[in-house]
């Protein structure tokens, strides 16, 4: 799901590719449904693609995302909750306790839960592929 999903440097929000042409790709708000044109000069990349740095490992956003869903119930996070440097901080430790602090921003952390956010209020719920979703099922079953 999160294939198709993109992030447009410089253009707030998040699109749904829509088609391939020549040197450009056609993309549609989630929000507002409106469509435009990314061109070959602007740095558009799939948010199957962005990863989040741990301790150990980079940790997949599709993974991060559906623990945010699972810790808040897929209910849309309140951003006014998480102002403070403090409050973003604690809010990813409780998502991904093993978190890089050196390297996850705060800036990061916001664009993650505004991203969260307007995926969750378009109904897009689906963070990880099917063939993900049934092998953590087992994970569950088995423990």
């Amino acid at each position: 799901m999160l294939k198709d999903i993109l992030a447009i440097s410089g253009r707030p929000g998040l699109y749904r590719l829509v088609k391939y042409g020549k040197n450009i790709i056609i993309v549609e708000n989630i929000t507002d449904k409106k469509r435009s044109t990314a061109h070959s000069r602007d740095k558009v990349i799939s948010l199957s693609d962005i990863s989040m740095y741990t301790d150990s490992d980079d940790k997949p956003l599709g993974e991060v995302l559906e623990a945010i869903k699972t810790k808040y119930d897929g209910k849309p996070l309140n951003t006014a909750d998480y102002k403070e440097p403090a409050a973003l901080q604690d809010f990813f430790k409780g998502v991904v306790p093993n978190f890089d602090v050196d390297r996850v921003y705060n800036t990061d952390i916001k664009k993650l839960i505004n991203w969260y956010n307007i995926l969750i209020n378009s109904g897009m719920t689906d963070f990880l592929p099917k063939e993900e979703k049934e092998e953590e099922k087992k994970e569950t079953e088995e423990k």
